[in-house]
């Protein structure tokens, strides 16, 4: 994750333009916030979209491009997967699901199975392995090399591969080429897999959600303009200066991402339609984001609908009906000389839309918070409210707020505030009308929150411990496993820490039991697609490695949860190249544990942890 946090999120509108004619709008573009309610509005015309992405961008450009500034954020805030908003349902008789936010907003990851086969991609490849038999029945190229971590999402006979940005095309006989956009891949998995559409972006992948058949891709894109190339040029004015010269040179559609798409031997391009770009109250010009409908039950991705906003997102949480956006913003935090006078605002926007079968999501309301989220955990959509937790990063300050929807509005109803003075948080879990925070300074409180007052939330318990927990796993009722780190009383980490906390008593949370892994460190500590959870068998398993100084190695833990935590058994991987293989998934198929690595997929007595098969990348 980079140290920027301007990562995206995606957003549609379906309001219009009142229509796209060539006459300019004399409205001022972007100006500093006024505190005023938060909303998005379409523009009036596509000659005041450029306009007004002309001046938003020289005003917030800097002397190396868009890049200047936001890279200065907190270190402490950091990135990680999701949380769900409910108590987590037992999984189905046969397989487990992946480890996600909310169970029916499913997100991509590099494995996935629907209980008769298991879908892995890896170093280009995706494979499809039968659970009955444990043998690999398919693969395909996918033409791809160097492509960093591709995931999938699946559904039917369908399966959606998504490239980042920044890889390598595939040629025979030719010199291989970097694509600088994202790629889509839908892979038929009714025979043996084959690729029958391909969608080719600009930009960088930021996320993805799929509500039944339908995946949402968001995109995120920085204007085509070619900045001088000035190394010689020390003065920082004068380099922006530059800038802004080329921003007025650059051509009108330059905001406006394309794509290509192939469907069979059809190829086809586009581009955004300006009259299908809104904008927030305030924005820097330098980004768009931009959300694809796709129905995978088609047998061709197409163009994707494509709708955007002018925005710099940096989180998306989604249910099955409803879709948020979180923009922070601190990109206007910048110590460039020349730049306008804009202060790093402490709060963050949010904006949600309604999600209805295979349409691309409908604007319903906005709002500003103060302070930062952590990541998509600080979300949670309750009945008819968002709960939202937060850090104000200069005074340290935390709060959960409670907010619902008033006419185009996202009203605070209730707050709670002063957690953890001093401190940060460091991961969130709402469960229902009830919630858990935790901070971490030099300790580790966590705190229980009563949220059945939309009102009125309130503390109701804290507990004191060293360390901290990085995410909140429920395990059953009134049960949570946090995974994180200890800390000695300094604050110095010493290795991954699994707690199990019983939460039965609001007023008096406590730790039954803890398992420790000196100088330990967990993937799942940040990602909790790492994790699993079988409450069939009480079964935890989650990915570690250690560093003793002279050598490393990597497992998967096989924990059994009751009132203890009881170390069942170590799962490791054959060496791939003369270095450990990192596991960095599990699930379960029947009795069967598979746990992924980049050296390949392992079956395992789910009973005994006994190996049954291998199955090399």
């Amino acid at each position: 994750m980079s140290r920027r946090l301007i990562l995206c999120a995606a957003l549609v509108l379906t309001v219009p333009l009142a229509g796209c004619t060539t006459t300019p709008d004399a409205r001022p573009a972007a100006s500093p916030s006024t505190g005023a309610a938060m909303r998005l509005v379409a523009f009036d015309s596509c000659d005041q979209l450029i306009a007004d992405l002309r001046r938003a961008a020289k005003a917030s450009v800097g002397p190396y491009g868009f890049g200047g500034g936001p890279e200065l954020l907190d270190d402490s805030v950091r990135a990680v997967g999701g949380s769900a908003s409910k108590v987590d349902s037992a999984p189905g008789p046969d397989f487990s699901g992946t480890n996600v936010h909310e169970s029916e907003a499913d997100e991509p990851d590099m494995v996935k199975t629907d209980g008769r086969r298991i879908v892995t991609v890896s170093q280009g490849v995706l494979r499809v392995v039968d659970v009955a038999t444990r043998k690999e029945t398919g693969s395909v190229d996918l033409g791809v090399q160097n492509a960093g971590q591709l995931q999938l999402l699946l559904t039917g006979d369908s399966a959606l591969v998504l490239v980042p940005a920044g890889y390598q095309r595939s040629f025979v006989g030719k010199k291989a080429e970097i694509a600088d956009g994202p790629q889509l891949l839908l892979v038929d998995l009714s025979g043996p897999p084959k690729i029958v559409s391909q969608y080719q972006g600009e930009g960088e992948l930021v996320d993805a959600r799929m509500t039944g058949a339908t995946a949402r891709i968001v995109l995120r894109t920085t204007p085509r303009i070619q900045f001088p190339d000035s190394p010689t040029i020390s003065d920082e004015k004068r380099r922006i200066a530059e800038n802004r010269d080329a921003i007025d040179r650059a051509p009108a559609d330059a905001w406006l991402p394309g794509w290509q798409v192939t469907d069979g031997a059809v190829t086809t391009t586009g581009k955004v339609d300006c009259g299908r770009v809104s904008r927030p109250t305030d924005y820097s010009g330098g980004s768009l984001v931009t959300i694809l409908t796709f129905d995978l039950a088609r047998p061709a991705l197409g163009g994707g609908d494509p709708v955007a906003v002018v925005a710099d997102g940096d989180t998306v949480y989604a249910t099955a009906t409803s879709l948020y956006l979180a923009s922070d913003q601190r990109w206007r935090f910048d110590r460039f000389a020349g730049r306008a006078a804009k202060p790093a605002r402490q709060e963050t926007d949010l904006y949600k839309f309604a999600l209805e079968g295979s349409q691309p999501p409908v604007y319903r309301a906005a709002g500003t918070v103060p302070g930062y989220l952590i990541n998509q955990y600080a979300l949670s959509e309750w009945e008819t409210h968002l709960r939202v937790a937060t850090t104000d990063s200069k005074t340290n300050r935390s709060a959960v707020r409670v907010l619902t929807e008033q006419n185009g509005e996202l009203a605070q109803t209730g707050i709670v505030d002063g957690i953890g003075k001093g401190e940060q948080i460091y991961s969130v879990r709402f469960l229902g009308n009830r919630g858990y925070v935790v901070t971490f300074r030099q300790t580790d409180p966590l705190y229980s929150l009563d949220l059945s007052d939309p009102a009125k939330p309130a503390v109701t318990g804290e507990l004191k411990i060293t360390g901290y927990s990085a995410h909140l796993q429920p395990v059953g009722a009134d049960r949570l496993i946090g995974i994180g780190q200890e800390a000695d009383g300094n604050g110095r980490t010493q290795g991954t820490q699994v707690s199990l906390f019983d939460v039965s008593d609001p007023a008096k949370p406590r730790r039954l039991a803890r398992y420790q892994i000196p100088g330990g460190y967990s993937e799942a500590e940040y990602d909790p697609h790492a994790l699993l959870w079988w409450p069939a068998a009480n079964l935890l398993v989650t990915p570690v490695s250690t560093w003793n100084g002279q050598d490393s190695q990597s497992v998967a833990l096989a924990l059994r949860v009751t009132d203890d935590i009881r170390l069942t058994d170590k799962v490791s991987h054959p060496a791939a190249k003369g270095y450990p293989s990192m596991i960095q998934r599990s699930l379960v198929a029947g009795n069967v544990l598979w746990t992924l690595s980049d050296a390949g997929l392992q079956a395992s007595e789910l009973s005994t942890m006994d190996q049954l098969a291998w199955l090399p990348n």
